[in-house]
């Protein structure tokens, strides 16, 4: 450390993270040690587009050792000479790293494993997440020392946010010259000592927890393992399965059979669920003919266990209103605020439900009879709600609707999904059928295309029934089993790198395929308000 040049820091935190209280955290520790700092902030951007800095320069020797004179402070960080980087969020580390801030020679690197996702990363229509293992691997390339762990489930373990972690890591990491007390004591600030308020409890506690841990390596590389092998968080526990289902598919296929089994138990009833196991046993005995040794692990059942539970399981009115109104999501609630049990927390929901989604409840030809009378209006209908669930009416409400799920089985959408999934499901087992594993596999990959709600879930079932009937079917593409396959596969791909389609219309055609339709959109006409036509100019003539 070169004595006459401050200590730098560079701190990065998301919105409501604790960013700000942080940098007032290090700078009343530096006076409370006589220490001269400063510190400045450039503020971030909304819709998780970039977090906020801190940058504080600390300098190494007290006050009373410089006889008088004063430190000069910059304000703003050089690249490349910075002591230390912490961050909460993993990509906004790297982020800093590739801004040139973090130097192999000189800085150490404090993150937390945690994710956040981006808007780009949420945009994509296939899994956009950026690569965990390659994020840490940039880290360790560009530093000379780093320490990444879960900084957010430390701060939900201890009660408080993670500002308070991220100083523990600090303080203990020996950058800068405080000892452990000068952080408690900005922590506690003005409060007495013998009686903290309870926000200042819970955040000796986080600081306390992460000092602690800093001295654990071996608990620092295993969690670093444990998000290098898969994440942070837990792997699903799969529930138990009935004897009589688990005896008709083999080990490799339990653990999602069981998730998806209990998840049709949870959306609808014991037939549904039963109805799952049927549809897939069908794939597994296609598999078994053309693949009788289980070569392939039966992955191609295991995907169809997946992305069937997915798509049966589909988001209307009445598994929103089941959501919202369950006692686990109140307790996420209250744990996410920091509420306590003398805390009164008061949640608003809000809805705006048109004409499909009551439609999606009615029987065929009153939801038709619905949809044209919306599709006549100049404007769609729909109705904005607001819902207080932590109200007696509201959650009544929601529970009401919520018990409707009988409704769900006589309604015109529930016909309508199990219809596009019978034609996927018989795409699937008709590729297995003409001793193509690899067709099937990659029929059944298809899956993936169906996420989300409303015209994003729209405009990925038209890709999908797009793709099975010009791209799986023998007798239109006119190509062999295997080519089919790699069309399919490249079409997939190119549908999940971006949702205007352009890039699937390529691969469509690049394949013998047409390209997708245009989705023909009502024109309406809207009246000019009479305000209006008096202001326009009149022809006269001579």
């Amino acid at each position: 450390m070169n004595l006459v040049q401050p200590i730098t820091l560079l701190i990065c935190a998301l919105g409501g993270e604790g960013g700000g209280v942080l940098t007032e955290w290090l700078i009343e520790a530096a006076r409370v040690a006589g220490h001269a700092a400063q510190s400045t902030s450039i503020p971030g951007v909304a819709q998780r587009t970039g977090a906020t800095t801190y940058y504080v320069e600390v300098f190494p020797l007290a006050l009373t050792s410089l006889q008088g004179r004063r430190p000069v402070f910059s304000l703003s960080p050089v690249p490349g000479a910075l002591d230390a980087v912490v961050s909460s969020e993993l990509l906004e580390t790297v982020r800093q790293v590739g801004n040139g801030m973090s130097s192999p020679e000189r800085t150490l690197v404090i993150s937390s494993s945690a994710r956040s996702l981006t808007t780009a990363e949420r945009m994509v229509p296939g899994d956009g997440r950026a690569d965990a293992q390659r994020l840490v691997d940039v880290i360790r390339a560009f530093s000379r020392e780093h320490q990444v762990f879960d900084m957010g489930a430390m701060a939900r373990e201890s009660g408080t946010v993670v500002s308070a972690v991220m100083l523990g890591a600090l303080a203990c990491s020996g950058v800068l010259p405080f000892a452990r007390e000068h952080f408690e004591a900005a922590i506690r600030g003005h409060e007495d000592p013998a009686n903290p308020s309870r926000a200042t409890q819970a955040s000796l506690r986080g600081f306390a927890q992460a000092f602690d841990a800093m001295h654990q390596p071996r608990e620092h590389a295993m969690r670093l393992r444990q998000m290098l092998d898969g994440g942070d968080a837990p792997a699903a526990v799969a529930p138990p399965l009935p004897d009589t289902v688990r005896s008709r598919f083999p080990p490799a296929v339990h653990d999602l059979l069981s998730l998806g089994h209990a998840r049709m138990l949870d959306y609808q009833d014991a037939a549904y669920a039963a109805l799952y196991v049927d549809r897939l046993e069908q794939v597994l005995q296609a598999e078994r003919e053309v693949d009788p040794g289980g070569v392939h692990g039966f992955s191609t059942t295991r995907e169809m266990a997946r992305w069937l539970a997915l798509w049966m399981a589909f988001d209307d009115i009445v598994r929103v209103a089941d959501l919202k109104s369950r006692a686990s999501r109140s307790r996420r609630v209250r744990s996410e605020v920091k509420a306590g049990d003398a805390d009164i927390v008061k949640v608003y929901e809000h809805f705006k439900p048109g004409v499909p989604e009551f439609a999606a409840l009615l029987p065929a030809s009153l939801a038709a009879r619905l949809t044209a009378w919306d599709a006549r209006r100049e404007k769609p209908w729909a109705l904005a709600l607001k819902v207080g669930s932590h109200s007696v009416l509201g959650m009544l409400s929601l529970r009401l609707l919520a018990s409707m799920r009988g409704l769900r089985k006589r309604g015109s959408r529930f016909a309508h999904e199990q219809a596009l999934i019978e034609r996927w499901l018989n795409a699937v087992i008709a590729g297995m059928a003409e001793g193509s594993w690899r067709l099937g596999h990659e029929i059944a990959l298809c899956g993936r295309l169906i996420k989300g709600y409303g015209s994003t879930n729209e405009h990925g079932k038209r890709n999908l029934l797009h793709v099975i009937e010009h791209l799986a079917v023998a007798h239109k593409s006119g190509s062999s089993p295997q080519a089919r396959a790699e069309a399919i596969a490249a079409a997939r791909e190119a549908a999940l790198q971006e949702d205007s389609g352009k890039a699937l219309d390529a691969a469509l055609v690049r394949h013998g395929a047409p390209p997708r339709p245009v989705t023909a959109q009502p024109i309406r006409w809207m009246k000019r308000p009479p305000s209006q036509a008096r202001q326009e100019p009149h022809a006269h003539s001579r």
